[in-house]
């Protein structure tokens, strides 16, 4: 039996209604792995540039990996991959809690769903047996309701992926919620709104197996290991969760401000940050599946018809895009937005660019309160932020055009609109400023899905990491553009692997280096894999993701930055005039990937790597 997986991937047809299984031979798993790249490949070869992303040919597949489910922390996650309806090209979103966990638990790697339904269903797995259920009753209801009757009609612990209102109404920016109140999400590239294309509610999972590992004695005792060293290095993580480092963030100049026009906010965002959340509105923590982090942030409510219940608080990307960025400096207000963004299940990034978005328009007499339903659209006013969530979700006045995203908002505004879309490919950027480490420059004009600080992480080398094992001994200069290409690619290669393996990013900050996650892959699988083919495969997975993006027609054009980043500095704070140097990075960085000036991975490329494609 191979050895790190279930050995069996699910196939859903929700038009016809049939379901079957199978898997891959050991040579195709050690090219594509599991989670995001072994979804790359399924998507590749069923899709390609004529796809209607909502349609019903769109295949969306949730995918783990072979560490999940091994006694090697930090690995409870799992992949979403689909053609997204918010960029057009390469959809990938990732989300940590139980559920991929359980899915592997009970007894599957993956799931493939082709087709859409003709009313609304759910998918019901319990160690090995899979049923299509029906979900008019649960259809309309938001993800925590939806868990809670899903829980009743199957099994009290079973793991829950649905989709909210937002999903529903075929809200581009739809997130694929988990993990019910502690609010875990697939929320990028809105795959959200694919579910919700398919008629498909949500995904419910429970089971009892073990993923078989090759050598169980030797992963446990490293998974102990490194799980002690992983702790003793994030207390502060742990204590303050994500939001720890704001006020870091926007003393040097990364904290999005005011639609990303402004350099400082440092009363702001003392209000909003993790140590202000611990004094105020926080109750606890939670875990995702073998954490020993914990940045999970647990608040109270103070807003009917909610109060007094507790949920999920909102990490530092929902506090920079929906509290700074719109200058709103009240926890109270923005704990509200995040719960709505969970229940409706929206991406908190994407509906907080289009917020500040729509209130610098209105700023500038582009759109009216004809547009807004007689709002006044108006910075750091509470109100303004929970209305035009409301009115994104729901589709109303100014929310129709919303929620299409800001690309296609500000195309459909017209004028100067797009001077302040801030966006890359379709995708809003997360709150992390190029202009204050510039390898983010080059990391999100080439990023696979558009704007994401995620896909190669590379920023955390400009700020405290190192790694001999890549070739960075030394912690990099953040405003020198010195290696800032390669720096870029080799991080966009590991990242593959992670999003591929389904490993939890923060364990760089507990000291994991590339040799670590090698040694734990062969423990898992029985493989000999060394480190110089973990890296090519992670270059091997980037490519095919670029190439699947170059048959939608991405190319060089498409491979910018926003206007404001790219040419306006912020002058002031820790940033000041900085801007990124993107045209002599992609220069280094399309020679390092062995693309042409055009940035088309070339042939022998494609040959080196083994894709056939």
């Amino acid at each position: 039996m191979m050895k790190g997986y279930m050995g069996k991937i699910l196939h859903v047809d929700l038009t016809t209604e049939t379901i079957h299984t199978d898997f891959y031979d050991e040579a195709h798993l050690r090219k594509y792995i599991g989670g995001s790249g072994l979804g790359a490949r399924i998507l590749y070869d069923e899709t390609d540039e004529s796809t209607d992303p909502l349609g019903p040919d769109n295949v969306l597949i949730f995918m783990t990996g072979p560490l999940v489910g091994t006694k090697i922390p930090m690995t409870g996650r799992h992949a979403v991959v689909a053609k997204s309806p918010l960029t057009g090209i390469w959809g990938e979103s990732d989300s940590g809690g139980h559920w991929g966990y359980m899915l592997k638990r009970a007894g599957f790697d993956g799931i493939v769903f082709r087709g859409a339904a003709s009313k609304p269903v759910y998918l019901w797995i319990h160690e090995g047996e899979v049923e299509i259920r029906p979900a008019d009753s649960i259809w309309g209801q938001d993800s925590f309701v939806t868990e809670e009757m899903i829980q009743k009609e199957t099994h009290s612990k079973a793991a829950v992926a649905c989709i909210g209102p937002a999903g529903e109404n075929l809200v581009r920016m739809a997130a694929i919620m988990n993990d019910g109140k502690d609010s875990r999400a697939a929320g990028r590239c809105g795959l959200g709104a694919v579910m919700g294309s398919k008629m498909l509610k949500a995904v419910a999972v429970f089971g009892a197996e073990e993923t078989p590992v090759a050598d169980p004695e030797k992963l446990a005792q490293m998974g102990r290991t490194i799980a002690k060293q992983i702790a003793e290095r994030t207390k502060s993580f742990s204590a303050f969760g994500t939001s720890g480092g704001l006020q870091t963030a926007e003393k040097v100049g990364d904290l999005p401000i005011q639609n990303w026009r402004t350099g400082t906010w440092e009363s702001g965002a003392a209000k909003i940050s993790g140590q202000a959340m611990a004094d105020s509105i926080l109750t606890g923590k939670f875990f995702c599946q073998g954490c020993v982090i914990g940045c999970g942030r647990v608040v109270k409510q103070y807003y009917q018809p909610f109060a007094g219940l507790a949920g999920g608080g909102p990490e530092y990307e929902t506090l920079g895009m929906i509290g700074s960025n719109a200058l709103v400096d009240d926890l109270e207000t923005i704990a509200r937005a995040n719960e709505l963004c969970n229940r409706y299940g929206v991406d908190t990034i994407s509906c907080g660019s289009a917020a500040a978005f729509a209130i610098e328009c209105f700023e500038r007499g582009l759109i009216t309160k004809d547009d807004t339903n007689g709002l006044e659209l108006a910075w750091g006013d509470g109100k303004t932020l929970l209305a035009l969530i409301e009115m994104i979700v729901k589709k109303e006045g100014i929310g129709e055009i919303l929620s299409q995203g800001t690309r296609r908002a500000a195309e459909a505004i017209g004028g100067i609109a797009s001077e302040f879309a801030i966006h890359v490919k379709g995708l809003e950027l997360p709150a992390h400023d190029p202009r204050a480490y510039i390898s983010l420059g080059v990391g999100y004009a080439t990023s696979n899905r558009g704007a994401c600080h995620l896909q190669g992480y590379s920023y955390a080398f400009e700020r405290g990491l190192t790694s001999p094992d890549m070739g960075f001994p030394e912690v990099l200069d953040r405003f020198s553009m010195d290696r800032k290409g390669e720096l870029a690619a080799k991080t966009q290669n590991l990242m593959s692997m992670f999003d591929s393996l389904k490993v939890c990013k923060f364990i760089l900050s507990g000291g994991v280096d590339v040799h670590n996650l090698v040694e734990w892959l062969n423990a898992s699988t029985g493989w000999d894999m060394t480190d110089e083919e973990f890296m090519r495969t992670g270059e091997r997975l980037y490519n095919l993701k670029r190439m699947y993006n170059v048959r939608c027609g991405i190319s060089r054009k498409d491979d910018v930055l926003p206007m404001r980043i790219l040419t306006q500095p912020r002058r002031e704070g820790g940033a000041g005039y900085n801007l990124p140097p993107l045209g002599p990075m992609l220069h280094e960085y399309y020679a390092i990937r062995g693309w042409s000036d055009e940035g088309i991975p070339r042939p022998e490329k494609l040959s080196e790597l083994e894709l056939h494609i």
